[in-house]
């Protein structure tokens, strides 16, 4: 099967699932009076939407790049570290305890949840956010994700790691492909194979239900709904091979401070306190004693 058809299937799956949701938990009342004023909520989200466009097209630009500085420059390769952490759990760690329970069924739903489960879980929240009188929650929720990728491409550089199919084939098993061969060709265009530490699935999910907690006056019928998809995304992540019990628990910490940053920062302030920042910083490293 081609990328476009897998791309499409993709499309098609999630589209529908989004428009249940959107019926079922926002309302078609809610939803049409939205689209009647879709213009100054538009206006008011731009300026999060911009930096949350601006980190993605950053990160998938300069894929090759990345690539290279956590090779060549950096190359702290602590993939070794991930495993005997994991083992710190028992042989194997939890993935290893995870795949012993393997069967058809259970491989189904957690590729379902990693692959379509997934997209739908981010997708869902700008379309119930949208829908609400103040769109504080939809900016919030923005600058949330956009924390997520840029710190997480921030990692990425700094610290290279292989999941568990790829540091040990014979110890684990990359079931993802073996049960669904056809999305090798979308994940390979949209991520690298040592995009590991921290696991941004893990991170964008619990981004996701934490933020259905806190709205939970709102949507209540979404916290559920959220919670079960992001669990059973973070640990499909292991079932599958595809992230180690640390690479997890990583990602659980960034939501949790990319929630803090979205809720506390606007995008203004957020640039400004990371410039205050770097600049304190390079500023101490480049004065001497003679200055």
């Amino acid at each position: 099967m081609s990328f476009l058809a897998v791309l499409l299937e993709l499309a098609l799956v999630v589209v529908t699932m989004l428009v249940t949701a959107s019926l079922v938990i926002v309302g078609p009342r809610r939803i049409v009076s939205s689209l009647g004023d879709f213009r100054w909520r538009l206006e008011i989200c731009f300026i999060p939407l911009l930096a949350l466009a601006s980190v993605l097209i950053l990160r998938w630009s300069t894929a090759d790049v990345v690539l290279r500085l956590e090779r060549r420059v950096f190359g702290n390769n602590i993939t070794q570290w991930l495993f005997d952490f994991d083992r710190l759990f028992g042989p194997g760690g939890p993935v290893s305890l995870l795949q012993s329970f393997q069967s058809p069924t259970l491989t189904s739903y957690f590729v379902f949840a990693y692959v379509y489960g997934y997209a739908f879980l981010l997708l869902f929240p700008f379309i119930a956010y949208f829908a609400l009188d103040d769109t504080d929650d939809l900016a919030d929720l923005i600058l949330a994700f956009t924390a997520n990728y840029g710190i997480g491409l921030c990692c990425y550089v700094v610290f290279m790691a292989y999941g568990p199919r790829n540091f040990d084939p014979l110890l684990f098993d990359g079931l993802l492909y073996d049960a669904f061969p056809r999305i090798r060709d979308l994940t390979g265009n949209v991520n690298q194979p040592t995009n590991v530490f921290p696991s941004l699935h893990t991170s964008l999910s619990m981004t996701v239900f934490f933020f259905a907690w806190q709205t939970r006056e709102k949507y209540p019928a979404w916290v559920p709904v959220a919670g079960v998809l992001a669990i059973s995304i973070v640990v499909a992540t292991m079932y599958l091979g595809i992230h180690w019990f640390s690479d997890v628990v990583a990602g659980t910490l960034l939501a949790a401070v990319s929630v803090y940053i979205g809720r506390n920062y606007t995008v203004r302030e957020a640039t400004e306190s990371v410039r205050g920042y770097l600049g304190t910083r390079l500023g101490s490293g480049g004065r001497t004693d003679g200055d």
